[in-house]
């Protein structure tokens, strides 16, 4: 399936006829870069980590930074309802816009993944304060037990499968027209910014009725 207008736009047909907590939703615009982008490569890239239900029947997508406030913020507000949907597969698409330490963070957390420590050191980032250096990246991963130096050297004996996956995010997220993070897309629809935990609710909603 190809992203056309209506699934590229934050809301498209159908959804640009509903509010969500009231705000009706923002039309990102529509670049011509855009038109070879499918819905499969955005949510189904064979290198991506998946949380959530690998079978569930919709799939949120967050593109983020981890130097990101607004990400970090709803961090915590997309697992819950992640988990407490059941059916909800979650892909975290690392696209760090923030400099060197964003890249540090996405390249450790990413050489987690063999080790089956992924989540765990997502989630130890995504609850420190905004802005971090390459040693606060270090050093919040150290705290949460892990070893920076093995994850590192983990990352390193897949680069080439990290770099292609950084790489792809990017190029999909200019295709798409993003501005920065977070930016969601859920099912077949783009919402760009913040999301409070009722409107990620009613998304999968309209997600699963769209379907």
């Amino acid at each position: 399936m190809t992203l056309s207008r209506r699934a590229v736009l934050a809301g498209g047909a159908g959804l640009g006829m509903i509010a969500l907590s009231g705000v009706a939703l923002t039309l990102l615009r529509h670049p011509a870069g855009a038109e070879g982008l499918t819905l499969d490569d955005v949510i189904g890239d064979p290198d991506q980590p998946v949380l959530g239900n690998p079978e569930g029947d919709v799939t949120v997508v967050e593109f983020f930074d981890y130097q990101c406030p607004f990400c970090k913020r709803g961090h915590s507000d997309l697992l819950a309802e992640v988990s407490d949907d059941g059916n909800a597969r979650l892909v975290m698409k690392d696209w760090p816009i923030f400099g060197g330490a964003s890249v540090l963070a996405s390249q450790l957390v990413l050489g987690a993944v063999n080790t089956d420590q992924y989540a765990h050191a997502q989630n130890a980032l995504m609850a420190t304060p905004a802005r971090l250096s390459e040693q606060d990246v270090r050093d919040t991963l150290a705290g949460a037990g892990l070893d920076p130096d093995s994850l590192y050297a983990s990352y390193l004996q897949e680069r080439s499968r990290w770099d292609g996956l950084l790489g792809r995010n990017s190029q999909q997220a200019v295709a798409i027209g993003l501005q920065g993070t977070p930016a969601y897309n859920i099912g077949q629809s783009m919402y760009p910014g913040a999301m409070e935990r009722s409107r990620l609710r009613d998304a999968i909603a309209h997600a699963r009725n769209e379907a």
